[in-house]
């Protein structure tokens, strides 16, 4: 199949927002490891929520836990609402007391992290709807203005809910630890090396970023 794209550059997944076939191209040119990850992982997936609050909800409970540990505190919590799946309404969650989120599995801390979230939407200091309207140095700051809410889940905001192409998060130690793998490092890179790595991926730094979590998953770094 050698030189034949056709199953990633033509046939691209219809929740990319952006053309998939131009960003492989820029890819592979500008850098040729990233292209042997969309050669070896096939397309890029990102899988966005449809739910702007849920999805800012999910990425509290994912904050500083592993993904299971995460998820199954997240399904106690949901359930307390009535749906393990779905997130509760922002004014539900205010009325929830402090004690039965604390025996879901919910720390304090994330508790006045996803009330304050839930807050600001109420009282419409932050416009869920209206993000995707904002560059994405305005998107991060309104979301940044929520307790609890830093860059790092702006920019999860940003590559998976408004699908935006052109994201790298340094901040994320599985980006950086695909770097580690991808271009043999000694160590993971900090933020800075992370950013000087992922600038020739511009203006597609989202999906070269997808691919350095793919890589982490099947490359172990010496």
């Amino acid at each position: 199949m050698c030189g034949e794209e056709a199953p990633l550059t033509h046939r691209p997944t219809p929740r990319a927002r952006f053309p998939l076939a131009r960003a492989y191209r820029h890819l592979r040119e500008a850098d040729p490891r990233v292209g042997a990850l969309i050669d070896a992982h096939g397309p890029y997936t990102p899988r966005p929520s449809a739910d702007p609050y849920a999805a800012l909800v999910r990425s509290v409970f994912h904050q500083q836990l592993g993904g299971a540990a995460a998820n199954a505190i997240m399904r106690r919590t949901f359930a307390l609402f009535g749906d393990a799946e779905s997130a509760p309404a922002p004014a539900d969650f205010l009325r929830a007391g402090d004690a039965e989120l604390r025996g879901a599995g919910l720390s304090r801390q994330k508790t006045a992290y996803l009330r304050d979230l839930a807050q600001h939407v109420v009282d419409g200091r932050l416009t869920l709807d209206g993000l995707g309207a904002l560059d994405d140095a305005a998107v991060t700051a309104q979301l940044t203005s929520v307790r609890g809410i830093g860059v790092w889940t702006a920019h999860m905001f940003l590559m998976f809910h408004l699908g935006r192409p052109d994201v790298l998060p340094v901040g994320d130690l599985g980006v950086r630890k695909g770097m580690q793998a991808v271009y043999g490092l000694p160590e993971a890179p900090d933020a800075e090396r992370a950013a000087a790595i992922g600038a020739p991926w511009a203006p597609y730094r989202s999906v070269g970023s997808w691919y350095m979590w793919r890589a982490v998953e099947t490359i172990t770094p010496e």
